[in-house]
């Protein structure tokens, strides 16, 4: 049997079947973030328990707080209500930011990332997905929580168009909190040790603000925190705006700690990415 051979000219390389671009533009690092992003989002419409931790706990935070303390703190379960509503939210978005540091965590821990390694996508691409993918949890979050709060007799007082500015600065501020989530799964390599860490970093941001108590009833060291805790000024500027009351002051000190939180922690949440990939 004759075999016929191709002969490559002298000196040209063998060309590998498949090889990946050596550098790929913003353009398509984007395209192959959204692509990822929709997998994230396939993940939630074939594991929609996944949803549990930003929609049931906040559900469960604002039943127990209004029907069991909101009487004692307020005088009245409906006034209280009034009040809580907002800042449940704001304390929602901080806690479901959490999804973030936990999905890529999880994936590196899995090997996924090995995979992603052998494709033709950007190094970036798994974590702009992650982001980009939790919007939608965001959303349906807040959704939901509205929906019941409704239900409890929450009543809007301004208008669609302060209601809508409050839950996109909400889901914005979360995106901002998400960089120290991603910091946070990429440091801890126990994927069982990350809930703990990342509950004990986010609690005193939670907790310890004026989200369930006024903060005038507070110890004053315990207000000195609260004054400058930027949950407590995303809830007093949510509470403004779908509420009615004074918001130009405590909108203008969120936004200001919005770019801190990201001028701070996606340069760090980027090094520790790299390193870990």
């Amino acid at each position: 049997m004759s075999t016929t051979t191709v002969e490559r000219p002298s000196g040209t390389p063998p060309t590998p079947a498949a090889a990946a671009p050596e550098h790929i533009g913003p353009i398509r690092t984007l395209k192959h973030g959204l692509t990822l992003a929709g997998r994230s989002i396939l993940k939630i419409r074939k594991s929609p328990e996944g949803l549990l931790d930003v929609t049931l706990q906040p559900i469960l935070f604002l039943f127990m707080f209004v029907y069991i303390f909101g009487g004692a703190i307020s005088g009245d379960t409906g006034a209280y209500l009034q009040r809580t509503l907002p800042g449940v939210m704001a304390m929602n978005m901080v806690f479901g930011s959490l999804g973030t540091g936990m999905q890529l965590n999880n994936d590196i821990t899995k090997g996924v990332f090995d995979r992603f390694r052998s494709l033709p996508v950007a190094r970036s691409a798994p974590l702009i997905g992650a982001v980009l993918g939790d919007v939608v949890r965001y959303l349906v979050s807040i959704v939901v929580l509205l929906v019941v709060a409704t239900l409890m007799g929450f009543r809007i007082q301004t208008g669609p168009v302060s209601t809508v500015l409050a839950i996109v600065l909400v889901m914005a501020f979360a995106l901002c909190m998400c960089w120290i989530s991603v910091l946070l799964g990429m440091l801890v390599k126990s994927q069982q040790a990350l809930p703990g860490v990342a509950m004990a970093f986010m609690f005193p941001l939670t907790m310890g603000s004026n989200v369930f108590v006024p903060t005038e009833t507070m110890p004053g060291w315990l207000q000195t925190w609260v004054g400058i805790n930027p949950v407590s000024e995303l809830a007093d500027t949510a509470r403004g705006l779908m509420i009615g009351g004074p918001v130009a002051g405590s909108l203008m000190t969120t936004l200001i700690w919005m770019v801190a939180i990201v001028a701070v922690f996606f340069p760090l949440a980027l090094w520790a990415y790299r390193r870990r990939v």
